[in-house]
């Protein structure tokens, strides 16, 4: 089993990078015990899960090591005192330079794993987002992602939404496009957050591959 990629350890916690197609905890069945969570134990024994990534999305990672970090760096996650930064190449030249999108998201159970807007029974849901830079000649849109709230696939369906689905998405993306990389293209690139036991700021960048 691979060690994962560490930015950052001490006795309290952990910064991870993870790699796309790699699941971040165990899913259902033997063939999927391998994950981000489980390399780091088979190293750090005490790291325990504050957050999660989809499967086909890259990028940095926080561990709590032991109870007790793991409780403090989740009421930091649930008050929103964490920074979490992505990047995604979408289909389509967006017009605007920033915005937002405000759009309260729910299971589609029949079709689950996805997601669906759902003004009726949805979760509030909030991403916003700034163009970064355009690609007129392939058509593309580099974006900062900024999600406010943290649900299922937000940013995957929210971009979706405003009609510019993130290129290998194979959820929220037309087969065209979903075929049009290699990998979904999102990466947490920066990720920040207080110390668990000393409340410094802590920042961590990390560039996507794409």
């Amino acid at each position: 089993m691979p060690t994962p990629d560490c930015l950052y350890a001490d006795e309290s916690c952990l910064v991870l990078a993870k790699p796309a197609g790699l699941l971040a905890v165990p899913g259902r069945g033997p063939d999927k015990q391998d994950c981000l969570v489980a390399r780091a134990q088979a190293r750090w024994p005490d790291a325990l899960t504050v957050h999660r990534l989809d499967m086909a999305t890259s990028g940095l990672m926080v561990y709590g090591r032991g109870a007790a970090a793991q409780r403090t760096l989740s009421v930091a996650f649930a008050e929103r005192r964490i920074d979490k930064r992505y990047v995604a190449v979408v289909a389509g030249l967006i017009a605007a330079d920033a915005g937002e999108v405000d759009a309260p998201l729910i299971c589609d159970w029949p079709n689950r794993p996805r997601q669906m807007v759902c003004h009726e029974r949805g979760k509030p849901s909030l991403t916003r987002w700034r163009v970064l830079s355009r690609d007129p000649a392939a058509g593309r849109t580099r974006v900062e992602l900024e999600p406010v709230t943290g649900r299922s696939h937000q940013l995957r369906l929210h971009l979706a939404t405003i009609g510019h689905p993130m290129l290998g998405d194979d959820l929220y993306a037309p087969p065209e496009l979903a075929a049009a990389a290699p990998r979904l293209l999102l990466h947490a690139a920066r990720l920040a957050f207080p110390h668990p036991v000393t409340g410094e700021r802590l920042e961590f960048e990390r560039a996507p591959d794409f």
